[in-house]
């Protein structure tokens, strides 16, 4: 390897992250909805962002007004000035003055630094200055160092797909001599004195000028964004923007721990980040972070050789359920690449959710090193992200190694739910399972005597002790696979809820109806519904509830119901979602969903009119489907088979037997018309669909089974005569079907619905007066009888 790669110019362009600006958005097919708009007016927007941000092009005079008979022409496209260009592409790569920061540190590691110090005046807009030890920069490279797509890291297009350093557009020194005051100074070994030179719009100010220098290259960045005035105005804040360079800094200390890093501000004695060189990654996280986050670290890898699905290797440190923060920390990096990814860092906070207290976030450290040609590293403007080859596989299998890990750590523990109170006649004695060092976490053991709560306020704290559910006092049946489920995976559905997004109200008319859900929600119901505790089905429509000390009759198929119908409003534009097995054709599906509304099925007199109804509504939802795809993640494909269907609760797949209700409701019932009302009944209709209505097969507990009984004819011969007798014969597969769909339908009111209420229904004030909850008993009010007996 050559000691100072030599800086060459090659030609390379980042992918266009949206469309040329010539072409239009498609507009979605009902001519109300105006979510979508075309183009113009970003053009518009754009050109008068670059005026505000003090870039200086110099605009030709604007042409005269036309004649009111001259038709009025076409704007003229012009080519940009390279000056105009490279500013527009410094404010993309340079967004932040972390972004100079973390590209100049990803320079210094490339250049095999051992130290890296860093110093900051102001946030960084009046001052960057970072320091290395690396091999330098060479003297005849200096005048095309600042230049657009000048570097050393690769030459040919292919050499990306097996890149390992960390730059490689050599756009970074650039963009900063586009937006900002660029020094640098630099020495090679072997050289007698260094070099200092000034850049300015990618060129040299001056020729490189002697200078005493110590081994490697400080390069400062001052007066950043001075030519951007919108962009200055938003960065006032100096804290916030130091705070992240810190941050920065840390993550970097802890994952190259044969380095030294240094971050300090201007002229301060002190570092607020200070690390050297260590052996040992819990070392440098204790001296980064501190000790409270090191001593409560559990060391965690995976990895997997199999070609066929993945092949990478993981290491890393995660907390234990001891540590509790009030923001996720994770740290990651690919390839020793700081980067970003989403659905890793979701995954973690699914498993952390059912293992840490509410409001509380992990600890997590994780490298991941996977084969070169696996990563696209060029998918981001900053290099924040890259894209991972299999990498659902990846996740999913570090998402299991963690579960593991958290479930195995917690067993070593001991966690008291509730204290006894102490009293004179009987002191509390010291469990035997509980060592001092749990003792010493037990924050209970320092709260004052509190008063002994009376037996007639007693309130179930919780659902899942069998002696306060229902089915404690039912006849024990064979467990099924869903009841065997993990507990995680129940508590897991619930959180994965979390990522609601909240910002999905694009149209004003979605907007309108959540306003419309919050001003008629009922305070007393969702006192009711956020802190109930679920005991049981008393029949096959009503729910026990336990709220304090009444007892609530609540019916499940309204409560889901609405929660479905809001959860698609705050979902609009947002779904995930599943993929039929055979594709349905909706002629089929709003044909047999006609018959079922038939008094007489089997008549075929109006078999024409059926079909008739069947051809319009397929016409009409093929032509609304680019709606329904977008908005709804409803899929119907050009030959009018329906292929997707939104997920609206996690773990719960909506019934299919009433598919063919479903697509007729989306025929008949909706309002194409008028906008709100469109994506109102649209809601309503999922909403129905979705709800948790009892299977169409009747219960087969109770009286319901005498329908899966059909009798068999025998026949015997005696003394000549032949008697004919009946004897009930079960249909066992039938049977079979009815218990797995009313056994399904249970386990999800109590993992997925409940769960899913608590979090996020407003239950409306109507529900008070429609029986959809019906108080049946008051603990107060029956401990006042029994006395009286």
């Amino acid at each position: 390897m050559e000691k100072n790669p030599k800086i060459t110019k090659t030609e390379f362009s980042r992918p266009p992250k949206g469309k040329s600006r010539g072409e239009k958005q498609e507009l979605p097919p009902s001519g109300n909805l105006t979510a979508i708009a075309t183009l113009d007016w970003r053009e518009n927007s754009r050109s008068e962002v670059g005026a505000e941000e003090g870039m200086e092009i110099e605009e030709p005079e604007p042409p005269p007004p036309p004649s009111p008979r001259q038709p009025k022409e076409p704007p003229k496209i012009r080519r940009l000035h390279d000056s105009v260009v490279n500013r527009i592409a410094a404010g993309e790569v340079i967004q932040r003055p972390v972004s100079a920061v973390k590209e100049l540190v990803e320079n210094s590691l490339d250049a095999r630094s051992t130290a890296i110090n860093v110093a900051v005046k102001d946030g960084g807009l009046k001052l960057i200055q970072v320091s290395d030890d690396g091999h330098g920069i060479r003297y005849e490279d200096l005048p095309i160092l600042c230049e657009r797509h000048t570097t050393s890291k690769l030459s040919t297009f292919e050499d990306l797909q097996s890149i390992q350093s960390m730059g490689f557009r050599g756009e970074a020194l650039a963009s900063m001599t586009y937006v900002a005051h660029v020094t640098v100074t630099t020495i090679t070994e072997g050289q007698l004195h260094g070099y200092r030179v000034s850049y300015r719009d990618g060129v040299m100010e001056h020729e490189p000028k002697a200078c005493a220098a110590v081994k490697g290259t400080q390069i400062m960045v001052e007066n950043l964004f001075y030519n951007m005035v919108a962009r200055r105005k938003t960065l006032q804040n100096s804290a916030d923007d130091y705070s992240k360079i810190v941050d920065l800094l840390s993550r970097f200390a802890i994952h190259h721990i044969g380095l030294s890093f240094s971050c300090r501000k201007h002229g301060a004695a002190r570092a607020d980040v200070h690390t050297v060189a260590t052996s040992s990654r819990l070392d440098a996280i204790k001296s980064v972070y501190g000790v409270s986050v090191a001593q409560n670290l559990l060391k965690v890898e995976a990895r997997d050789d199999d070609p066929s699905s993945s092949i990478f290797e993981m290491n890393g440190f995660i907390s234990n359920s001891s540590y509790s923060a009030k923001k996720t920390t994770m740290v990651l990096f690919i390839n020793d690449r700081l980067v970003e990814c989403t659905a890793l860092k979701r995954a973690m906070e699914v498993v952390y959710a059912a293992t840490l207290p509410k409001a509380s976030k992990p600890f997590i450290y994780m490298a991941i090193t996977l084969p070169p040609e696996h990563v696209d590293v060029n998918v981001h403007p900053t290099k924040r992200e890259v894209s991972l080859l299999s990498q659902e596989v990846i996740i999913g299998k570090i998402q299991s190694v963690v579960e593991s890990k958290l479930r195995n750590s917690n067993e070593a523990r001991t966690f008291q739910e509730q204290t006894v109170q102490p009293s004179a006649s009987c002191p509390i004695i010291a469990s035997p399972m509980v060592t001092n060092k749990d003792r010493h976490y037990n924050p209970s053991s320092s709260r004052p005597k509190s008063q002994k709560v009376p037996v007639q306020k007693m309130v179930r704290t919780d659902s899942l002790d069998p002696a306060g559910r229902l089915h404690a006092y039912l006849q024990a049946k064979p467990l099924t696979n869903l009841e065997n489920s993990n507990s995680l995976t129940a508590v897991r559905s619930s959180i994965r809820q979390r990522r609601n997004p909240k910002e999905t109200a694009d149209l004003s008319s979605i907007q309108e109806l959540v306003d419309e859900i919050d001003s008629k929600c009922h305070s007393g119901l969702l006192d009711t519904v956020r802190h109930c505790t679920y005991v049981g089905m008393a029949d096959d429509v009503y729910a026990l509830l336990q709220h304090n000390t009444n007892l609530y009759l609540a019916n499940v198929v309204n409560l889901s119901k609405e929660l479905m119908y809001q959860q698609v409003l705050r979902r609009f534009a947002h779904f995930n979602g599943i993929k039929l097995s055979d594709p349905a054709p909706l002629p089929e599906l709003i044909t047999l969903a006609l018959k079922e509304e038939d008094l007489d099925p089997e008549c075929s007199e109006n078999d024409d009119l059926k079909k008739k109804i069947a051809e319009l509504n397929t016409n009409l939802l093929k032509q609304k489907a680019e709606l329904l795809d977008e908005y709804f993640c409803i899929h119907v494909d050009e030959d009018g088979n329906l292929c997707w269907l939104p997920v609206i609760l996690d773990q719960y797949t909506p019934d299919m037997d009433r598919l063919p209700e479903f697509v007729l409701c989306l025929g008949n019932d909706v309002d194409w018309e008028d906008e709100k009302n469109c994506l109102q009944g649209i809601s309503a209709a999922l909403g129905n669909f979705y709800a948790m209505h009892t299977p169409l097969l009747p219960n087969p507990s109770g009286d319901g089974l005498q329908f899966y009984k059909r009798s068999k004819h025998l026949s015997a011969s005696n003394d000549g005569g032949n008697d004919n007798k009946t004897e009930d014969e079960i249909d066992h597969e039938l049977l079979s079907e009815a218990q797995m769909a009313w056994s399904q339908r249970e386990w999800s009111i109590q993992h997925v619905l409940f769960p899913s209420l608590r979090l996020f229904l407003k239950p409306p004030a109507s529900m008070a007066a429609n029986g959809t909850f019906v108080q049946v008993a008051s603990l107060e009010k029956l401990y006042k009888i029994f006395e009286r007996c």
